[in-house]
């Protein structure tokens, strides 16, 4: 997993890790955003509809194991489960391929990112930095997000708090692109949807919860069987958008499954796994490549970037 070899891109991108590690105060070894989480095991298995989309290895394989992590966002890993600023809630998924070989999936509890380019995320969080309460009006922050109306459509975008990890839907940021066996390419974007469905609660039941309350409830869950998920792609047609995270496709388009995955247990150092593992929004494995969207590039680097201070730090 190498850093971009745009000197900007990485420039933008070691300015956002500071950016949102000032935001949440320094917290050695854990993640600027999305701090707070843990690993669970299991296994993926694919349908005939992935295999005929994309010669992936674990698209054409009985099975794969997986790791996958659940997290709360902001980089505060205290943060209380029951807090609405935990919202929205993030799944990544490891897809452990044989050897040194792996590929990710990355979602987060809505189908809605603010920006285009990392350039525009750094400032969206520098206004919100520069926006303390007695700013005078109009803030920073306003200023933004009355100019950027995909901003405000993803700040005021409804966020409930799941009664649990295993009762939430994830969804891809950035389009992918499938290549099949026979060379076609497919555009799609990824979403994870719970066999057991949605269930949310509102903030007033969400705050009388115990502070670690979905991490509870998902170990006890999970002793008591697999929690499964399948793993969806929403496939994009002629003319549809694919380089802009913030432009939705039509809710026409074709949701296809491409198989189900089946957590099995917790993972048995999950504190230590978690510090190390660093997940990655770009594919790097044959059958599924980038699309032209800028935040990939963007997104990968910050994770690289983090990843390696907190290995350091841990």
């Amino acid at each position: 997993m190498p850093l971009p070899k745009d000197d900007h891109v990485v420039q933008v991108s070691k300015e956002l890790v500071a950016t949102l590690r000032a935001a949440a105060g320094e917290h050695p070894g854990y993640r600027p955003a999305h701090a707070k989480g843990f690993m669970l095991h299991g296994t993926f298995t694919p349908s005939a509809e992935a295999k005929s989309l994309s010669s992936a290895p674990h698209f054409n394989q009985p099975w794969t194991p997986i790791l996958a992590r659940f997290s709360n966002s902001t980089g505060m890993p205290q943060i209380p489960d029951g807090d609405s600023n935990a919202n929205p809630r993030g799944m990544a998924i490891r897809f452990n391929l044989g050897g040194h070989s792996h590929t990710d999936v990355i979602g987060h509890s809505t189908p809605y990112f603010p920006t285009r380019t990392g350039a525009e995320f750094l400032e969206l969080l520098q206004a919100i930095g520069g926006s303390r309460p007695g700013a005078a009006s109009p803030s920073p922050a306003e200023v933004f997000l009355g100019s950027h109306p995909a901003a405000l459509a993803f700040v005021t975008a409804s966020k409930p708090t799941p009664t649990s990890f295993a009762r939430e839907q994830y969804f891809g940021v950035t389009a992918l692109n499938f290549v099949s066996a026979e060379g076609k390419i497919t555009h799609f974007r990824y979403r994870i949807i719970p066999v057991a469905g949605t269930e949310f609660m509102d903030d007033a039941a969400a705050k009388d919860k115990g502070p670690n309350f979905l991490h509870e409830e998902l170990t006890k869950r999970v002793a008591e069987g697999p929690v499964s998920f399948k793993l969806m792609a929403q496939l994009a047609e002629e003319g549809d958008v694919t380089d802009d995270a913030t432009v939705h496709w039509p809710d026409s388009r074709s949701v296809v499954e491409l198989g189900v995955v089946k957590l099995e247990g917790m993972e048995a150092d999950s504190d230590k796994e978690q510090k190390h593992i660093i997940f990655d929004p770009i594919p790097r494995v044959q059958g599924i490549e980038p699309s032209g969207d800028p935040l990939l590039d963007v997104r990968a680097a910050v994770y690289l970037i983090s990843g390696k201070e907190r290995r350091a730090a841990a």
